[in-house]
């Protein structure tokens, strides 16, 4: 629908958004080590790290020799992982372009559990919907997804450039593409749950980042862009980022488990190879 790619919106309380460029950077840094790891080590990572819904709400086992943390923490390590370029491309640069200004409103210590709780209430959500799912779930966009709601409720009148189409780039009021993009959501849930999307995913992020940014924004942080208000003590700048836009969908081949079916963000259950292959991962946008 749109890709974002800079806002004009000057940080008020922080100089520097920390916790967003770290978040990227792990993110960045995991996706890399996928990329250069045996198949046998990926496909690990992908189930030990990965949330499994019929592990954790179905009941199922997984094979001892897959475990890599806590089943619990799965909650949390999937957010980490991604399945091509495209896939980290767009959930990172959908961070770029928001978290700043959140993590402002918030400070960075509340601002990394908003993430953690974002990403953990998008698994949830996607869990209930498909509780008998052994794919693995991987992908940052249940955090991302919680991170454009709280945007969309702190700062619906900034004017955000986007790139509508995939061709022309636009100043829009922030609340034209990010209402539309949270309808979106809610709609293909409904309408659209055996797609290759986990809808359920997205739209848990985005309303634990509806609900979260409620209680954790500064004290004196406004909703809606009521009125603005700049602390003496920081200097402030608006900022121009110039990035590159994110090219059309991109997959790469999906890793087959002999012991289960496999599913990312975007991947429907498919029957277990002997041989594995790589994952196919799309954005989820």
């Amino acid at each position: 629908m749109f890709i974002p790619l800079h806002d004009r919106n000057a940080l008020k309380h922080i100089r520097r958004q920390y916790v967003t460029l770290g978040l990227i950077a792990a993110n960045v840094i995991a996706y890399a080590l996928a990329s250069v790891v045996p198949e046998a080590a990926y496909e690990l990572g992908v189930y030990g790290l990965g949330f499994i819904p019929a592990i954790l709400l179905g009941g199922a086992t997984l094979d001892p020799s897959l475990v890599l943390v806590p089943e619990g923490a799965t909650y949390i390590t999937y957010a980490f992982l991604h399945g091509s370029w495209l896939h980290i491309g767009s959930n990172m640069l959908f961070l770029w372009v928001f978290g700043d200004n959140v993590e402002d409103a918030m400070g960075h210590f509340k601002f990394l559990f908003f993430y953690l709780a974002c990403a953990a209430a998008g698994a949830l959500v996607h869990g209930l919907v498909a509780p008998g799912s052994q794919a693995p779930l991987i992908g940052a966009s249940g955090a991302v997804s919680g991170v454009v709601a709280a945007y969309l409720m702190l700062h619906p009148k900034v004017r955000v450039w986007v790139l509508v189409f995939m061709r022309f780039p636009v100043p829009l009021p922030a609340f034209i593409p990010l209402l539309l993009w949270v309808g979106q959501q809610f709609v293909m849930l409904v309408i659209d749950a055996d797609s290759n999307v986990s809808w359920g995913a997205h739209v848990g992020g985005i309303l634990a980042g509806a609900l979260l940014v409620l209680i954790l924004r500064r004290p004196g942080v406004p909703l809606f862009d009521r009125s603005i208000v700049t602390p003496r003590a920081v200097e402030h700048q608006a900022v121009s980022v110039d990035v590159a836009p994110v090219g059309p969908w991109g997959q790469r081949p999906a890793p087959a488990q002999p012991k289960a079916a496999t599913r990312d963000e975007r991947g429907d259950p498919q029957t277990a190879a002997p041989q594995p292959v790589r994952k196919v991962t799309h954005w989820g946008r």
